[in-house]
């Protein structure tokens, strides 16, 4: 995925098959290491640059295949290469809209068909940037795409049944979950060291943070709702 192509390399990349991988690298905190391996290891992937995520796909030689933004946060040497020496389609908004970038860009990820969304620079210092990226993972949800927000210490998706996490498997050592809108109810944990039977998770207290599993597996089930399970690691 490399260095800023020529025509025929990006035509090819345009032609990437939507089915395997879409990653997304927005404008929050992005760390370099972390970011990149992802980007290399998905050969495959398709990549929307969402504006001050742009720098650092242009700072490391890879070209995304869509950019969106409203460009307020891009300097504009860089804004000014993308539109006028490449190829690449942008969607520029008004920095005056009814959608973060970060959505728009999710949403376009929708449309071009992806199983799988992961989605970079959306955590940071800016607390209600990651709280509205976490909403915005029940787009791709309720389109029954797997999404998840990375970073180097935290996998955050949306879940909507059993779901098992296997020892040795997990994002890391620590899990913790959160209702999604209502409460939910009828909420078990087993092989967990914190287990749950017939619980009601609430966004109104911290009691499902920072579980750990206890057995070879974790199994999450509940009866209806959407819950976010955050696989959390320290570093």
């Amino acid at each position: 995925m490399g260095i800023r192509p020529g025509i025929p390399e990006l035509l090819w990349r345009y032609l990437v098959p939507m089915s395997k991988m879409i990653v997304i690298v927005s404008g929050g905190e992005i760390e370099e290491e972390h970011a990149l391996s992802i980007l290399r290891a998905e050969d495959s992937c398709y990549v929307i640059g969402v504006d001050k995520g742009v720098e650092f796909l242009y700072s490391h030689d890879i070209m995304p295949n869509y950019i969106v933004g409203d460009f307020d946060s891009v300097r504009p040497e860089i804004a000014d290469y993308y539109r006028k020496d490449t190829s690449v389609p942008i969607r520029e908004f008004n920095p005056v809209k009814d959608a973060s970038d970060t959505e728009i860009a999710i949403r376009l990820a929708v449309t071009l068909g992806c199983k799988q969304m992961l989605i970079l620079g959306a955590t940071g210092g800016r607390i209600d940037h990651l709280w509205a990226n976490i909403q915005c993972l029940a787009i791709p949800f309720k389109s029954g795409i797997d999404a998840r927000i990375l970073d180097r210490q935290n996998s955050i998706r949306l879940i909507g049944g059993r779901t098992v996490l296997k020892r040795g498997e997990t994002y890391g050592a620590y899990f913790s979950v959160f209702p999604l809108g209502q409460e939910v109810f009828r909420f078990n944990i087993t092989g967990a060291k914190y287990p749950l039977k017939n619980h009601v998770l609430t966004a109104y207290d911290s009691l499902c943070v920072s579980n750990q599993i206890e057995d070879d597996e974790v199994v999450i089930d509940f009866a209806g709702g959407i819950v976010v399970l955050m696989e959390t690691r320290d570093l």
